[in-house]
């Protein structure tokens, strides 16, 4: 019987925080930038409305708990939840330590340390930072000492006994294989064989793979999208994309920025064609573990925004399939692949049941899944 694991990237991110409250406005959430989605060109899809779920709080159990069953429902072996960790504060955090602390919902997950700075533009990128990533008083063993609490419970996913640990950006940390090092030993202190430990191919990770292996990682998790699935744009909208980048440069040449908007520029990419390339990739000798979106989109949040556009979950559903192959020959427990996202609304990335699809990436998920178990 195929052991295929299917684990989903989950966003913490829907409940009020203080922080937000103080840079974005009181009780902001990002369901606020999920309703501002507008349409940027003909038959784009925006704005991304849930359904079933409704404009949940991630503070409710009961929202917990149903997002968990409707996810084993369909297949989903667990969910991924985003850390946020800078130097012993954590952003986001209640739901995952409510989790935690409440040992519900009864459904398996691991963690993926989102290792970017928090900014003004939602990019990581060092513009107007509100929350700075600091890796000269990083303190890995407080860290991972912090971590293994979560490892140690029974709902924590592991490979052949080792909790799997995802690194979002592990290009911006100095001198990580120290670290990494660290964490091991840390780890194996608070009764562990070892750790699971993935560098996640993030389009602001720079790292080679074999760069990624070298430092210590066991697996590589091809995340989309990055760099390469950036290469696949649409041409016939580049005219646009070029006419309103030359107006918004003749707005600032001008200093025209206080009187008239600048433009959206939105880039649009072929879904397609990324999953054909996907699903026709040879890859090397490292261990890669395989990533699939039902669509990306995050022109809700971003005036400068990316669109991967999917109305076809058929098509989502044999990339999926694929992807199951690909770890086939795997050790068993090695067999997973990813999903991003259960819930990245404002990112036009999401498995939870919208008004304009309902549950079909759903029920693409789960035919896949036995598609590939009959096979």
């Amino acid at each position: 019987m195929p052991k295929q694991r299917i684990i989903a990237f989950y966003l913490p991110q829907y409940h009020a925080i203080t922080e937000n409250d103080e840079w974005w406005g009181k009780g902001f959430t990002d369901w606020i930038n999920v309703v501002r989605g507008k349409p940027r060109f003909r038959g784009h899809y925006q704005p991304h409305l849930p359904a079933d779920l409704g404009f949940y709080d991630l503070r409710h159990q009961e929202t917990r708990i149903a997002q968990s069953e409707l996810a084993r429902a369909y297949g989903i072996t667990g969910f991924c939840y985003h850390h946020y960790w800078f130097n012993g504060k954590m952003l986001l955090e209640k739901p995952f330590n409510e989790v935690l602390a409440s040992g519900k919902p009864d459904f398996p997950f691991c963690l993926c340390w989102a290792n970017e700075n928090w900014t003004r533009r939602w990019d990581g990128l060092d513009n107007e930072i509100l929350m700075k990533q600091n890796y000269d008083e990083y303190d890995p063993e407080m860290h991972m000492s912090w971590l293994v609490k979560a490892f140690s419970d029974k709902r924590y996913i592991q490979v052949d006994g080792k909790p799997l640990f995802l690194i979002y950006n592990t290009a911006d940390i100095q001198d990580l294989s120290s670290k990494i090092s660290i964490w091991r030993k840390t780890a194996k202190k608070s009764g562990f064989e070892n750790l699971y430990l993935c560098s996640v191919n993030s389009v602001h990770n720079r790292m080679s793979d074999t760069e990624s292996i070298n430092l210590g990682f066991d697996a590589l998790v091809d995340f989309i999208p990055n760099m390469e699935t950036l290469k696949f744009k649409k041409k016939t909208y580049l005219p646009k994309y070029f006419l309103y980048l030359l107006i918004n440069k003749l707005i600032i040449l001008l200093r025209l920025e206080n009187k008239v908007n600048t433009l959206p520029l939105t880039s649009v990419f072929s879904y397609k064609a990324i999953a054909n390339h996907k699903m026709n990739k040879q890859f090397n000798n490292y261990k890669i573990l395989p990533c699939v979106i039902p669509s990306w989109d995050n022109s809700a949040r971003k005036k400068i925004s990316n669109v991967i556009q999917n109305e076809d979950p058929i098509l989502y559903q044999k990339w999926l399939n694929a992807a199951l192959k690909s770890v086939g020959h795997y050790s068993a427990e090695e067999q997973i692949v990813f999903i991003n996202a259960w819930n990245e609304w404002a990112e036009g990335c999401h498995l939870e049941p919208d008004l304009k699809n309902g549950r079909k990436f759903l029920e693409a998920t789960l035919n896949a899944l036995k598609d590939y178990k009959c096979k």
